[in-house]
C-alpha cells in the first residue's frame, strides 16, 4: 500500500455529517481528505434515500434554536449549488393534548416564536382531510417545516467540497487508526496522515473508536422505511399541500410515527416507525423483524383510512442511537486532535450543515458556535474507562 501525502484533516465517513464537515474544513482552507468505505453513492448507511423531514418542532429547546441557523445554511447551499433542496409543506404534529411530550413541542415552538397554527379538534378535518385525529389528541402545524431532498443534498455538498479543492476517496475501508501529532489512518487503498481527524462513521463508529481506546453506548437499529399506496391517487400528495406529520404517544406503539406526503414515489406516502430492531451494520439485511410494520398497519388503518394498510415498498436504513437520543459532538477524551460526531439517532440529517460547522470548529480548536454540553462524551462516564 502506498503512503499518501499529509493532510490538514481527514474525515472518515462520507454521509451527510462527514460531507458537511469536510466542506466546512475546505472553506477554512484546510487540505481535507474525505474517506468512505463504500463506493459512492451507496445505500448501506443512514444518509441515503430521497427525502427527510426538516422541522423546528422539537420538545428540546436547543434543537429548535439550532434549526434556525440550519434553515439558513440549507438555503445557502441551495444558492451555491443552484439546486432545490427544501420544499415547505408544514409539519402536522399530533399527540394527546395533555401529554408532556405534545405540550413540550407546543411550548418550545411558542417560546421560540416559530410560526405555527393550532388546529382545534372540531375544525381538524376541514383543514386536514383523510386523517382521523385520535380522541383526546391535540394538533398543531409547524408551518416552517417541510421535506428535505436527501440524496440531492448529499450530492450537492460533496460537489461543493470538490470545487473547493477537497479530495474524496471512496471504496476505502479503514483497518487502523494510530493517534499522534500526525494521526495515521490505514485504509484498503493506502495509508493517510493528517494533523486532525474527524470520525463521522455512522453505524460503524464503535469499530473505528476501538482503534483509539474508546467505546460509546451506541445501539445500531435497522429501520424499515415503508411506502403506502393511496387508495385515491393524490389524497396525500405534496401537490395537494398535504403536510409531513409526526404522531407522538399513540396507542399502537411507544415511539413516534412520522410520515411525508406522497412525492418521491407517485401515489405512495412514506410512513415509518421511529425505531427498529438491533443489528450489526454489516449484517443489516439479515435482520428480518417486521413488528414495526405491524404497528404501522394498525395505526394507518385507524388514522389514515385513505392508505392501503399493506406497505407497497419497504426499504432499509439504519439509526445509530444514544441512550438519550442526543448527538455526540466532542473531542476524544485523550487525543485532542481527534473529533467525534456520532449517535444521530434518526433525527440528525436536517442538522447536517450546522453539525459540519461545529465539528469543523472543534477540529480547528475554535470556540463552538453553540453550547455543546448536551452532546459531550462525559455524559457517559461509564464509557470513559477503557485504556485511555
Amino acid at each position: 500500500m502506498s503512503t499518501e501525502g499529509d493532510y490538514d484533516c481527514i474525515v472518515i465517513g462520507a454521509g451527510v455529517q462527514g460531507s458537511f464537515t469536510a466542506y466546512q474544513l475546505a472553506k477554512k482552507k484546510q487540505r481535507t481528505l474525505l474517506l468512505e468505505q463504500f463506493v459512492l453513492p451507496h445505500t448501506r448507511g443512514s444518509s441515503h434515500g430521497q427525502t427527510r423531514i426538516i422541522r423546528k418542532a422539537y420538545d428540546q429547546d436547543y434543537y429548535t434554536v439550532m434549526m434556525e441557523e440550519c434553515y439558513r445554511m440549507w438555503a445557502q447551499l441551495e444558492e451555491e449549488a443552484s439546486v432545490k433542496l427544501v420544499r415547505q409543506t408544514g409539519l402536522l404534529v399530533m399527540g394527546p393534548e395533555n401529554s408532556s411530550q405534545y405540550q413540550a413541542v407546543k411550548n418550545t415552538l411558542q417560546k421560540n416564536r416559530v410560526p405555527m397554527v393550532i388546529l382545534p379538534p372540531e375544525e381538524f378535518s376541514k383543514h386536514i382531510p383523510n386523517v382521523n385525529l385520535s380522541e383526546g389528541d391535540g394538533a398543531l402545524v409547524d408551518t416552517t417545516a417541510g421535506v428535505l431532498f436527501a440524496d440531492r443534498a448529499l450530492r450537492a455538498v460533496q460537489g461543493q467540497f470538490l470545487k473547493l479543492g477537497g479530495i474524496i476517496k471512496d471504496g476505502q475501508k479503514v483497518s487502523d487508526i494510530k493517534p499522534g501529532a500526525l494521526v495515521t489512518v490505514t485504509a484498503s487503498g493506502g495509508v493517510y496522515r493528517a494533523k486532525n481527524l474527524v470520525l463521522t462513521a455512522g453505524s460503524w463508529t464503535n469499530g473505528m473508536l476501538s482503534y483509539i481506546g474508546l467505546q460509546l453506548p451506541l445501539k445500531v437499529l435497522k429501520i424499515n422505511v415503508c411506502y403506502w399506496k393511496e387508495k385515491v391517487p393524490g389524497s396525500y400528495n405534496v401537490q395537494q399541500r398535504f403536510p409531513a406529520f409526526l404522531q407522538v404517544e399513540c396507542p399502537e406503539g411507544k415511539h413516534h410515527i412520522y410520515g411525508l406526503p406522497s412525492n418521491e414515489y407517485p401515489g405512495l406516502m412514506k410512513v415509518c416507525y421511529h425505531t427498529g430492531s438491533e443489528t450489526h451494520p454489516d449484517m443489516r439485511d439479515r435482520q428480518s423483524d417486521r413488528s414495526d410494520i405491524d404497528i404501522l398497519k394498525r395505526y394507518l388503518s385507524r388514522c389514515f383510512p385513505g392508505l392501503d394498510p399493506e406497505p407497497a415498498v419497504v426499504e432499509s436504513c439504519m439509526y445509530t442511537v444514544t441512550p438519550d437520543e442526543d448527538f455526540v459532538l466532542d473531542r476524544h477524551p485523550v487525543h485532542n486532535n481527534i473529533v467525534i460526531g456520532a449517535g444521530f439517532s434518526g433525527h440528525g440529517f436536517k442538522f447536517g450543515p450546522l453539525i459540519g460547522k461545529l465539528l469543523c470548529e472543534l477540529s480547528l480548536g475554535e470556540v463552538p458556535s453553540y453550547d455543546l454540553s448536551p452532546f459531550r462524551i462525559r455524559r457517559f462516564p461509564e464509557h470513559l474507562r477503557p485504556s485511555l
